[in-house]
C-alpha cells in the first residue's frame, strides 16, 4: 500500500537554536538517510497554515503574542504564554515557522478526509504539548489538534494515539470534552517526567468523559513490558470507540538512548509498534492513518527510528546496515558514534527491578481498562 509523505524545507525553520534539543537536524538526518538507503522521498509540499487555521484551537491573545515574539525579542508578559522560557525560547519568524509545521499536518488531514490518500506521514510536527493559550515543552502551536479539529468538522470520529515518552497533554486537554475524539497516551509516568500529567484518572469531562485513556509507565520500562501494555489497552480502546481515522504522534524519545527520559525501547520495538498501528488502522479505520513526528533527542536513535517509520508505512523492506558514507557525512555533527546497523544490536539492560516494573505496568494497564469499562467507552 502506498503512503503519502509530507515535507518542506521550511520545516527546518522551526529552530530554537544550536543548543536546543528540538533540533531540525533530526529531520535533515532522516531525509538524507532515506536518500542514502536508495529510497529518496518525493514529498508532497504542503501549504503554510493560515492564521485562521491556527485559531481553530488557539486563543487570539496567544496567537497575537506569538506574532509579537516573531522578531526574535520577547514581548511583555511572554512567560504568561509559555514563551521566552528554557523550553520555548523566542526566535525570528517563530509564528511563520510554526504555521509551516501546522500546515503540513493539516494538509495530511485534508488528504485523508478527501480520500486523496490513505496513509500520510508528516515528516515534522507532533507538537503535542501546546495548549489553547500557551506554548509548552518545545511546542508553540498544536499542529495535531488543528488537524483533529478539521477532521471533526468533516464529521469524522478521531482516535489519537501518542507513543511519545512524554504525556500528550496538549492534545488531550484541547479535546477533553469532545465525545468524538479518543486520546490514548502511553508515556513515562508524570510522577517523574514532564509535563507531570497523564495519570489513569484523567479520562475526559462532560460529554467527553471516558474518551481520554492514559497508560503511565514506570521508569526503566523495557520493550516487552511496553508492548504488553500497548497490546492490552490500545486495541480494546479503539474497538470500544469505533474511530473513522487514526492520528498518531510517533515520538522516538522512549528509545533507550534518549537523554531526556528513562524508558528503554529498542528500534525493534518501534518497528513492532509501527506495524501494529498500521494493522489497527486497517482493522478500525479502513486504513485511514495520519502520522506525525514528535520528540526524540538522540540523533543516532531518532534518525534510524523515523527512517524506519518512513520505510514501514511505505511497505519497503528494512536494510541491515547504515551506509558508511552517510555515517561519515554526519559524524562531525553528532555526539558519539553512529550505529553501523539499522536496527539496534541485541542487548540486555541492567534493570534491577525488572519483574516489579513489569508487574506495576500490568496493574496500571488493568486500572486503565477498568476505568474504560466503567465509563462506557
Amino acid at each position: 500500500m502506498s503512503a503519502t509523505l509530507l515535507f518542506h524545507d521550511r520545516y527546518l525553520d522551526y529552530d530554537f537554536g544550536p543548543e536546543h534539543p528540538f533540533s531540525p537536524t533530526r529531520q535533515e538526518m532522516v531525509v538524507s538517510l532515506l536518500d542514502a538507503l536508495g529510497h529518496p522521498i518525493e514529498p508532497v509540499e504542503p501549504p503554510v497554515a493560515s492564521r485562521e487555521e491556527v485559531r481553530r484551537v488557539h486563543s487570539e491573545a496567544f496567537v497575537s503574542k506569538v506574532e509579537a515574539a516573531s522578531d526574535g525579542r520577547p514581548p511583555p508578559q511572554a512567560w504568561d504564554y509559555g514563551l521566552n522560557t528554557g523550553d520555548v525560547p523566542v526566535f525570528e519568524n517563530m509564528d511563520a515557522a510554526t504555521r509551516g509545521l501546522v500546515g503540513g499536518t493539516l494538509h495530511g488531514a485534508r488528504l485523508v478526509a478527501e480520500e486523496e490518500a490513505l496513509r500520510v506521514l508528516q515528516l515534522g510536527g507532533g507538537l503535542h504539548h501546546a495548549h489553547e493559550g500557551r506554548a509548552s515543552g518545545f511546542c508553540v502551536y498544536n499542529d495535531l489538534s488543528v488537524a483533529i479539529d478539521y477532521l471533526r468538522e468533516q464529521d469524522l470520529r478521531v482516535a489519537y494515539v501518542d507513543i511519545d515518552v512524554h504525556h500528550g497533554d496538549g492534545v488531550q486537554f484541547l479535546h477533553y470534552d469532545d465525545p468524538g475524539v479518543l486520546t490514548i497516551s502511553l508515556h513515562e509516568t508524570g510522577r517523574y517526567l514532564f509535563p507531570g500529567s497523564g495519570d489513569v484518572d484523567e479520562t475526559g469531562e462532560g460529554a467527553g468523559r471516558g474518551t481520554a485513556v492514559n497508560v503511565p509507565l514506570a521508569p526503566h520500562t523495557e520493550s516487552d513490558s511496553y508492548r504488553e501494555a500497548f497490546d492490552q489497552v490500545v486495541p480494546r480502546a479503539l474497538s470500544r470507540f469505533g474511530p473513522d481515522v487514526l492520528v498518531v504522534q510517533c515520538g522516538a524519545d522512549a528509545h533507550f538512548k534518549d537523554p531526556l527520559a528513562d524508558l528503554l525501547l529498542t528500534s525493534q520495538a518501534y518497528e513492532a509498534l509501527f506495524r501494529s498501528l498500521l494493522d489497527l488502522a486497517d482493522e478500525h479505520t479502513a486504513g485511514r492513518l495520519l502520522c506525525s513526528l514528535g520528540g526524540g533527542y538522540h540523533l543516532d536513535a531518532v534518525s534510524r527510528v523515523w527512517s524506519l517509520l518512513a520505510l514501514v508505512v511505505q511497505e519497503i523492506s528494512l536494510p541491515e546496515s547504515v551506509p558508511e558514507d552517510w555515517r561519515t557525512h554526519w559524524s562531525d555533527r553528532v555526539d558519539g558514534d553512529l550505529s553501523p546497523t539499522f536496527h539496534d544490536p541485541d542487548r540486555s539492560f541492567d534493570v534491577s527491578r525488572r519483574t516489579a516494573i513489569a508487574d506495576q505496568n500490568r496493574e496500571t494497564s488493568q486500572r486503565t481498562l477498568e476505568l474504560m469499562a466503567s465509563q462506557g467507552h
